[in-house]
Parts: structure tokens; C-alpha cells; sequence
């Protein structure tokens, strides 16, 4: 993720490979990337779905999942750190699956000002996998990527010359280059479902406003379609879907499709991603609950699943460790140090059941019959001697009730790091999900014991879901799309009401002496102008009188609303101009045939956001706030007036009439500047209305001067809408206001 408002998804799936010494499992791979084949079980795959199918030995599988990765070609530590940390962890994890889930390459300039797709990035990443394909001791085959939106950046399509992920990704070099990964682990009487997305833009809009998800109704449709496809199936089946992009950054379908419906429907157990990186939290968690009709009855149907985000590799090195025990996912998510050397891996101690209450448990087992065991996978270079699972009760002060010895399960093919136990899982039935809680320490030929970090279960799967903090809730479990559109329209809503209503009441009370002489009582009585009313009504009766400043303001909202903002090169640095509007981009095909509108909404709420609210509200505000001002000069100057003999009528432009001092005449240069410098600056609330413009005009250029470097100088420029406007209604409104001081 590139700015403050930046992330990515990403799931890693693991499947069992034997140690270095022994021989590896090869995959048994059906590739199906160009028009139709049949699988095994004789259905007809879409084009848009790729199937692979790899042996699983025994009821426990894990997989890795890395997201984030940013290899850039100006921080080559990030693609040395992958080999020289992630190569020594699949040695020794021995995972059945890698998945890469997007934002391989960093797509930025040195200084994170614009987005290109450099070769040399993907160059480096595709040597990077040869070199952990090679010392991980990991078959290519079972390393599955996808794309993120920086792999996106200034890739008009598919295909393109820029599209480096279609001839350096993994995916591409197994002619995998489908947008739906369905990746099957298979046991006698299990199968375990992958189903990888890639819904990023269908053209790669440059950054920052390509940060969504933007699945098709298509898309949706043959996701649906293929976990559909497992449940034919006799045997037990577990589904876990792995994509970049968290919910709460995926736009709707063009019909209004979202994904959660059709993983509630289908029965997933979890969906896991990136994006969002770790500088939000490292426990980016959700447990989603969705209602949805039921095909055969009118009933509605609650199911749950979970959402989990995985933090960057970029910046904190992270890897989870996923695994399914039984019909049961779970996960464990390790940060690496840059300063361990290459061949340490600190002995990981991975719980697959059972489960944490907090953030993986889904629904109360309590009905169905409870699973009577314990395991634990142990990873360790060393050899493990012994493995002890205890059993503490918080409601005793955390007291030991159960110490439980674990065994290795052994297997004909090859060596696994599960250890097993029975226990009597009746004993820890509670009313809270908390109560008990589990920790396992193992022993190693060093003598070396390391302890798994201690976490509450519930044998009977209640969950025990914690409070979101703030930040949390306002990154991932918000929809940002649903949130955008209300941002957006209270904004335009609030501005309307602002340069409507008072103009209507203006319009009704412009000709009657009696507001005037209300606005002279005020002035001549300092207790009234405490009144808080009086100064609001009056901002707003005041500011709406020029008709040429109020015409130019709302001229001015309904181009924004209708028109192009600006001009941009969108998808590369010498691409064609395309035209960016409050509803998403407007860009022509290659061959100029074909031109597509709304493209990445709501991916502008970056750009059209901060615009509305920190330059054209603050616009409107300013330019009533400098008519009010010289309206309380104007009527006090009249007020002083009525105790000199000498005065004038002074005709405002907005027609009404007030008497002011009158002044003599600058005889000399000295004076003239300074009449002129009254004139401009006026009294203290004038100056800092004034020092407010400057402000409101210094903000302007920061973010005209953003987009410039996002989307080329000269067209953004020469693009009125952005660029002249907001500062041409300033200087309107500081040159109309212009007169006498206090």
C-alpha cells in the first residue's frame, strides 16, 4: 500500500512436503488456462479458472502466505531478504502451498511520486522464486501469485508490453494466467479448496486512484460457480479463498454483486488477503456475518466466515502459516528478523486444534459431537524430543488443571511435525469461550524448550469476538465504498443548502427595512452581539448578496458534479490523455474504438475527497466569510457616520445602502501604498480570513502539485477545473471585498 490510504490481501496455503533428505511430493497439476478442458470428475472449467490438484497426506495440510512484497528496484534488501529469510522457513515448514497475494513489485519512482511498472523489478523477483525454489527445497508448481494493484499501476491491459506479471510471475511461466486460482488438496476422504481471485482493475489506472478491488459480474458469477462446484462431491470439503484486497477496499459489481453473499452462500470457511499492510495493526480480523435467502425456501440463512489480512513483507517481514485440521482452519503469523542469520529459524510451535475463541472460532459446536483431541505442528531445525500441551483455567487464577504429553504422528510416506493426543474434551465444556486456555511447550536435542504463545479455546467452538479499536474499525470494517458515496454527496448536500437557502431567504427579505434595522439594533448593542444566532444568520445572509461570487461558486459545483476535473495521463507515462470525473476515469481503448467511463470508482474518493473537503468547502466558506466582513465594516462605519458631519452613501453591489465615513484623498505615493494595503488587508478579521486563503491556496497547490507528479505536469496544469479555479474564486472574493477598513 502506497500512501496513508494503501494495503494489500494476500492467503499462503501450504501442503506437506517431506524433508530436504527425502523426496519431494511432486504435484499432479491440470492446467487450464486457454479455452475449455475437463477435470478428473468430468465438469467443463470456464476460461477464466485454472485447476490444480496435489496430494494430501493425512487429515492435517498447511500452507504459507507472504502479500506485499514490494521488490523495488530502489531497495534491492527486499528481494534479498525474501531469499535469504523465506528460502531457510519453507525448508523447514515444509508447506504444501506458497501463496503470493499481490503487490509483488513496488511500481514507484525513487521519490513515491508517480507509478510506472519497471522490468527490471519483475526481473528481479522472478530470479528471487528460481532462488527460493531452489534452497527451499519447494516445488515451482506449488507456488501460486497474484496480482495486487501496484502490479496494476500503467498497465492499459492485459497483455500489454507492461504487463510484466503475464511473462515474470510464477503463474505465467506454469501458463497459468487466469484470473480464478482452483487449487485442490486431496486426501481419500477429504478435499481441500484454494480458490485464488485477481480482481484487480480491468485497466490499470496509475496510482492513487487504483487502491480498490473491482470484481465483474462475471467474476462473481464463476467464483460462485466454482465452490459451487466441490459440494457434488461426496467427499468432506473445506474452502478457503485467498485475494489481495480486504472486503471493506472491494467495490461492488456492476449490478451491485459483492463477494461476502456468495462466500455466506457457499460455505467458505475463510477469506485471506493483504493490502492494508501492517502500519494499521498486525490483527486485522473480521468474522462476517451474512444473511442471504436460501435457494429452496424463503427463510433466511445466516453463515459466517472469516476474514483475515496479512501485514506486509515489505516493511515487518511477515509469513502466516495456515492450516486446516480436519475441516478446521486455523492460522499462525510469524514476523522474521532482518538481523537472523540465513540458516536460523527460530523452533514454531503451531496449534491447529483446537482453535483460538478470539479470532478463529465461527459458530457453537455445542450440539454437534465434540472433536476429542489435541495438535500441534512443531517446526524446529532441531530434533523435537518432547511436546506438552497444559490446560489453565482463568477462572482460577490461571491455574495448571491438565497436563497432557503429545506424540508424534507418523506417516508411510514421510516425516510430519504433527503431534497428536486424546483428551477428555468434556471436562473444558464452559459458558464463556474464555475460560480455558492452552498453551504447548516442546523440548528439542538441545535442550532448548520454546513455549507457543498461550490463547483461550472453546471445545465447543463458541467464539469470543474482542471490541475493534477505532482504527480498526474505520479501515476494515467499513465498506469504503458505501461510506464514500455518503462523504460525498453530504459534502455537495451541505454546499447546496449553504449557497441556496440564503439566497432565498436574501431574495424574500431584500427589500425590507426591517432586517436592516434588526442589524443596526445588534450593532448598537454589545449584548446582543454576544448572540451566537445573530453572527450565523448573518454569515449566511451577508455572503450569499454578491451575485457575481455566488453565481461562480455554484456554476462551479455543478461542472464538478457534470464535467472532467482534469486531464491525465492514467494508464502510463506516455500514454494516451484520458479524463478523470467525480463518477471514476474516462479512458479511450488503445485503438480508440472503444471508450470506457467510471473507471475506478470509487477509487478517486483519494483525490475527489480531499478536494471537496479541504479546497472547495473551505473556498465557499472563505468567500462568505470575506462578504460577511465587509458588510460589519460597512454597517459600522455607518454607525460612526451618524457622529461626524461629513458623510456618503456608499452603493454595494448587492444593492443596499449604508453610510460610511468619508475619506481624503492620498496626496502621495507613501499613502497611496498604504490606502492600498488597508484596503487589501483591512481589520484583524480580514487578515485572517486573508492568512486562511493562503493556507486553503498552499493546500491547493500541494494536491494539484500530487496529481501533476501522479499524471503528468502539462495536462493536469492546463486542467481549469483543478488547477485555476479554486484560486481564481479566491482572489474573486478577497478583490470583491476590497474597500474600507475598520
Amino acid at each position: 500500500m502506497a500512501s496513508p490510504i494503501t494495503s494489500n490481501l494476500l492467503l499462503f496455503s501450504i501442503l506437506f512436503f517431506s524433508s530436504s533428505s527425502n523426496l519431494l511430493l511432486f504435484p499432479f497439476v491440470v492446467p487450464l488456462s486457454v479455452g475449455t478442458l475437463n477435470d478428473e470428475a468430468g465438469g467443463e472449467v470456464d476460461p477464466l479458472v485454472t485447476r490444480a490438484s496435489f496430494p494430501m497426506d493425512g487429515d492435517v495440510a498447511w500452507v504459507v502466505q507472504v502479500t506485499d512484497l514490494h521488490v523495488s528496484a530502489y531497495h534491492p534488501d527486499r528481494a534479498d531478504d525474501l531469499v535469504r529469510l523465506l528460502a531457510p522457513v519453507l525448508r523447514i515448514i515444509r508447506p504444501s502451498l506458497l501463496l503470493i497475494t499481490g503487490d509483488i513489485t513496488d511500481a514507484k519512482n525513487k521519490k513515491r511520486t508517480s507509478s510506472r511498472q519497471d522490468e527490471s523489478e519483475w526481473v528481479v523477483y522472478r530470479n528471487a522464486i528460481d532462488a527460493i525454489v531452489k534452497r527451499g527445497g519447494i516445488d515451482k508448481h506449488r507456488i501460486f501469485d497474484i496480482r495486487g494493484n501496484h502490479d496494476k499501476y500503467g498497465v492499459p491491459y492485459v497483455g500489454h508490453k507492461l504487463d510484466f506479471f503475464s511473462t515474470h510471475s510464477v503463474s505465467s511461466q506454469l501458463n497459468r494466467l487466469s484470473t480464478i486460482y482452483s487449487i485442490s488438496l486431496m486426501e481419500e476422504d477429504k478435499r481441500y479448496i484454494f480458490l485464488g481471485i485477481d480482481d484487480t482493475l480491468s485497466v490499470g489506472i496509475r496510482g492513487p486512484s487504483n487502491l480498490f478491488g473491482h470484481p465483474t459480474d462475471k467474476m462473481i458469477k464463476v467464483v460462485n460457480s466454482e465452490l459451487q462446484y466441490w459440494d457434488k462431491d461426496s467427499k468432506l470439503v473445506t474452502k478457503v479463498v485467498f485475494g489481495h484486497f480486504p472486503m471493506s477496499f472491494s467495490a461492488s459489481s456492476e449490478k451491485g454483486e459483492r463477494y461476502e453473499t456468495t462466500f455466506a452462500r457457499q460455505s467458505i470457511s475463510a477469506y485471506i488477503c493483504g493490502h492494508l499492510h501492517a502500519k494499521f495493526s498486525k490483527k486485522l480480523w473480521k468474522l462476517h456475518s451474512v444473511k442471504f435467502a436460501s435457494d429452496a425456501k424463503e427463510l433466511q440463512t445466516v453463515q459466517n466466515f472469516w476474514e483475515w489480512e496479512l501485514g506486509d513483507w515489505k516493511e515487518n517481514k511477515l509469513v502466516r502459516i495456515l492450516a486446516i485440521d480436519g475441516g478446521v482452519v486455523s492460522f499462525l503469523d510469524i514476523e522474521l528478523s532482518r538481523n537472523q542469520l540465513q540458516e536460523e529459524f527460530q523452533t514454531t510451535i503451531f496449534i491447529t486444534y483446537p482453535t483460538d475463541s478470539t479470532s478463529m472460532n465461527t459458530f457453537d459446536r455445542s450440539s454437534q459431537s465434540m472433536r476429542r483431541d489435541i495438535n500441534a505442528l512443531v517446526f524446529s531445525a532441531e530434533e523435537i524430543l518432547n511436546v506438552t500441551a497444559k490446560v489453565y483455567d482463568s477462572f482460577r487464577k490461571f491455574k495448571i488443571v491438565e497436563e497432557i504429553p503429545l506424540q508424534l504422528v507418523t506417516s508411510l510416506n514421510v516425516q510430519k511435525p504433527l503431534f497428536h493426543a486424546k483428551w477428555n474434551a468434556e471436562s473444558y465444556k464452559s459458558l464463556s469461550p474464555t475460560r480455558y486456555w492452552l498453551q504447548v511447550i516442546a523440548l528439542d536435542s538441545q535442550g532448548k524448550e520454546t513455549s507457543s504463545k498461550i490463547r483461550p479455546f472453546s471445545v465447543e467452538g463458541k467464539p469470543a469476538i474482542q471490541s475493534p479499536t477505532w482504527l480498526k474499525y474505520l479501515i476494515f470494517e467499513i465498506q469504503w465504498e458505501g461510506l464514500y458515496l455518503v462523504l460525498l454527496w453530504s459534502n455537495l448536500g451541505f454546499l447546496f443548502l449553504l449557497l441556496s437557502i440564503p439566497k432565498l431567504l436574501y431574495h424574500f427579505v431584500e427589500r425590507s427595512a426591517k432586517y436592516k434595522k434588526w442589524a443596526m439594533s445588534v450593532f448598537s448593542s454589545p449584548i446582543q452581539q454576544r448572540n451566537t444566532q445573530f453572527w450565523v444568520l448573518w454569515f449566511l445572509m451577508e455572503g450569499s448578496r454578491s451575485r457575481k461570487c455566488w453565481f461562480s461558486l455554484v456554476i462551479y459545483l455543478l461542472w464538478l458534479i457534470t464535467m472532467p476535473w482534469f486531464w491525465g495521463r492514467a494508464t502510463s507515462e506516455s500514454g494516451d490523455i484520458g479524463q478523470m470525473y467525480l463518477s471514476g476515469w474516462k479512458i479511450q481503448s488503445p485503438d480508440h474504438h472503444i471508450t470506457t467511463a467510471r473507471l475506478g470508482t470509487p477509487d478517486v474518493m483519494v483525490i475527489t475527497l480531499p478536494f471537496m473537503y479541504l479546497v472547495v468547502t473551505p473556498v465557499v466558506v472563505l468567500t462568505y466569510g470575506l462578504l460577511a466582513e465587509k458588510s460589519v465594516v460597512y454597517l459600522r462605519s455607518s454607525r460612526k457616520a451618524r457622529f461626524s458631519n461629513g458623510t456618503i452613501n456608499l452603493n454595494l453591489e448587492s444593492g443596499h445602502q449604508l453610510e460610511v465615513v468619508a475619506r481624503a484623498s492620498p496626496s502621495s505615493l507613501k499613502d497611496i501604498i498604504a490606502s492600498t494595503l488597508l484596503k487589501i488587508c483591512g481589520g484583524w478579521a480580514r487578515r485572517i480570513l486573508l492568512l486562511a486563503c493562503m493556507i486553503i491556496a498552499l493546500v491547493h497547490f500541494k494536491l494539484c502539485y500530487t496529481l501533476m507528479c501522479a499524471y503528468g505536469v502539462g495536462p493536469v496544469a492546463l486542467s481549469p477545473t483543478l488547477s485555476w479555479a479554486p484560486p481564481l474564486l479566491l482572489v474573486q472574493a478577497v478583490y470583491s471585498t476590497m474597500g474600507t477598513e475598520d
